[in-house]
């Protein structure tokens, strides 16, 4: 907890006590040492002006009641992660293209910038010194997502033609959208699809025809949708059938162990400073990919078939490598 969410949480607690309150209860409530319990004090009281008294026989902290209606703590106060979040909504929006929504749209954006103003950062005078780079997303359609929208929100099924990347196939399908999901700064549809008679992920923009029908939707438990889709690693995981253990260099470990890869990693140090790192996976696609990103600093310990299927891959790389470099040389 910030020396600032401290002072916050201090005076949520003499706000809300109708006596006094003793210094070992608000040290316990702070997490805090005597000494820094003093400084909030001192500060809460002497900086901020809070009507803050101590009963002369029990030595215990209170407010004036007669004063305390009147007092608040100047500005809006917000944590670093919601200041973090505010900063990347106010990026997104300034990228939104004009549309019927634009004057509350600048408004939301103006609010959004003083409140960041209200932190003491002077935002509004400088927002070009925040600059979000979302290069990894792939646009979607502002009416494809609309649409997709309204009929996941009414509870309709759809009628969608989409072109899979991966066998560069199109095929049209029948699904019950179940939910949207923003991952890596790109849209993925999870639903059940009435033709595979299962759960499936759908790249947004790999959606090229989209038609509402009359039917009602499958509705699909949140618990199963989170058994399928959110307990092994990626986008495209399925259900966690696996765990995969990885250790990384001594130096790649001091990246690594500072990515969040799952919920659910476990990482340990060596003696020689490597880190291992196991996690749940289903579909091995997206792990492999994001485990080549390392190079040789990383490497699959198990299982059998994932430390196979890396090195297949990494042997075709040197396959296609060596071709080239003889036709270079030729």
């Amino acid at each position: 907890m910030s020396r600032r969410e401290k002072l916050y949480h201090l005076h949520d607690i003499l706000r809300q006590r109708r006596t006094p309150v003793s210094r070992q209860h608000l040290m316990e409530e702070l997490g805090c040492s005597q000494a820094t319990l003093y400084r909030l004090i001192a500060e809460l009281r002497d900086v901020l002006g809070a009507p803050l008294e101590q009963d002369p026989e029990s030595r215990h902290y209170f407010y004036d009641r007669s004063l305390a209606g009147n007092f608040e703590l100047p500005g809006l106060w917000i944590s670093p992660e919601e200041l973090q979040a505010l900063l990347t909504a106010r990026q997104i929006l300034s990228n939104v293209q004009p549309g019927l929504l634009q004057d509350e749209l600048d408004q939301l954006q103006q609010r959004m910038s003083q409140l960041i103003d209200a932190e003491g950062i002077d935002f509004s005078a400088h927002p070009e010194r925040v600059h979000i780079r979302h290069d990894a997303g792939r646009p979607v359609p502002g009416r494809l997502f609309e649409d997709l929208l309204r009929t996941l929100f009414a509870g309709r099924r759809i009628r969608i033609r989409y072109h899979g990347r991966r066998r560069d196939a199109v095929s049209d399908r029948e699904i019950s959208p179940q939910r949207l999901t923003s991952y890596r700064d790109r849209w993925y549809l999870d639903a059940w699809c009435h033709q595979a008679e299962g759960l499936r992920s759908f790249a947004v923009e790999r959606i090229t025809e989209l038609t509402p029908l009359d039917d009602a939707s499958e509705r699909i438990a949140p618990e199963q949708l989170h058994g399928h889709f959110d307990q092994a690693y990626g986008i495209f995981s399925g259900p966690a059938e696996h765990t995969a253990e990885i250790r990384f260099s001594a130096e790649a470990a001091r990246w690594a162990a500072e990515e969040h890869w799952h919920p659910e990693q476990r990482t340990s140090f060596e003696a020689d400073g490597s880190l291992r790192l196991s996690l749940p996976f289903g579909s091995s696609r997206e792990l492999v990919m994001d485990i080549l990103r390392y190079g040789a600093d990383a490497e699959v310990i198990a299982p059998d078939f994932l430390r196979e299927k890396l090195a297949s891959e990494i042997a075709s790389m040197q396959q296609a490598y060596a071709t080239s470099a003889r036709a270079d040389g030729g």
